[in-house]
């Protein structure tokens, strides 16, 4: 484990791989502490996902143990040759260590389960740095959801705004008063529009052109409100299993319905239950890959009085790593990076798995 040290500088890379399988998100970071921390993206790059790695990706949730082991171990080499080439390419020779989340496999908080694949401790001997991940399974294990956990990176780093909402796979917000923060995910975003649009044989909705032309199907709009997620107090969390057990089965009793309409229903209803959660005045940084749907958007600022703000394509497409490199900076540091008052976990504390490559034990 790299020593601890009083200089309050730390070059690391975070690496993401979301729900939503828009790829693999790696960005090189520099954070400085005086009074606040800051940081410094110094390289960034997104890795799509090739066809048959999003195939084995989307069937991973029916496999059987024996076969998620063999997946987890592919996946670690996989996620281990893409994070090497990142720092080969970018010639990086300072780093502190690599977070990394992994993929989530599936996420069932209420049975104490979740997984995330590519996680395993030869990770980084594939790399060769240190490597902090497997951030999760500690939470649950003191009770807590395992989810969400970019609320302290939020707070820490984007201390201007009011809140931050992630429009992923999932959405999620972080809400910040002086003494705490709130924080839960919303409901499905790109994992039900992304679904929607492969059935058009597209790999997304860009813009939500196709949303935009569609109608509200009035009776599956108020069923899909009246989801017993959403009356549920925080914290609470989402995972792919509900999208599938939920929304998808209840799309089945609308299949005579076009897929625009279901594309325009569902997107007004993530626009609802989001502004539903958003403050009742000042800023909003919205980052993720969601952010680009124009309609979704504009649906969202037409029912809220908060700002919502963008940011740079940079920190739109890169925040969620950008976070997980600080919540590895933390775990360094042995510096809580896992607010119970989020996850609803027993205390606060610092989760994440270190593993030094033999090189480095040598």
């Amino acid at each position: 484990m790299p020593a601890q040290r009083e200089i309050d500088s730390y070059h690391m890379i975070g690496c993401m791989s979301g729900t939503s399988l828009d790829g693999i998100d790696l960005v090189y970071v520099k954070f400085s502490k005086i009074s606040k921390w800051s940081f410094d993206i110094l390289a960034s790059k997104t890795v799509d996902y090739e066809n048959e790695w999003k195939n084995k990706l989307r069937k991973s949730i029916y496999l059987n143990s024996d076969e998620l082991e063999k997946l987890n171990f592919e996946f670690t080499n996989f996620i281990g040759d893409i994070i090497r080439d990142f720092i080969t390419n970018e010639n990086i020779i300072k780093l502190d260590a690599v977070a990394s989340h992994g993929h989530t496999v599936f996420h069932q908080p209420q049975k104490g389960l979740t997984l995330q694949i590519g996680n395993l401790s030869h990770l980084a001997d594939r790399i060769g740095w240190p490597v902090v991940c497997d951030f999760r399974v500690q939470d649950l294990a003191l009770g807590g959801q395992g989810a969400p956990l970019v609320p302290i990176g939020d707070k820490m780093l984007f201390y201007s705004y009011q809140s931050c909402v992630n429009l992923g796979g999932f959405s999620n917000i972080s809400i910040f008063n002086d003494q705490a923060v709130l924080a839960y995910d919303i409901c499905a975003v790109n994992t039900v529009l992304n679904h929607l649009a492969h059935r058009l044989n597209l790999p997304y909705d860009e813009g939500g052109k196709i949303a935009r032309k569609g109608k509200m199907i009035p009776d599956l709009f108020e069923k899909l409100d009246k989801l017993y997620f959403y009356s549920k107090n925080p914290p609470k969390s989402l995972g792919v299993e509900w999208v599938r057990d939920n929304i998808f089965q209840m799309f089945n009793l609308y299949n005579e319905c076009s897929i625009q309409d279901l594309l325009n229903t569902y997107t007004l209803h993530i626009a609802q239950k989001i502004a539903n959660c958003l403050p009742k005045k000042g800023s909003v940084m919205f980052s993720g890959g969601g952010v680009y749907n124009t309609f979704l958007v504009e649906e969202i600022q037409k029912k809220s009085k908060a700002k919502i703000e963008v940011p740079v394509a940079e920190l739109i497409d890169f925040k969620e790593a950008l976070i997980f490199a600080f919540l590895g900076l933390l775990k360094l540091q042995g510096s809580v990076n896992c607010l119970a008052s989020v996850t609803g976990a027993k205390q606060d504390h610092s989760t994440g798995k270190i593993f030094i490559p033999k090189n480095l034990n040598d």
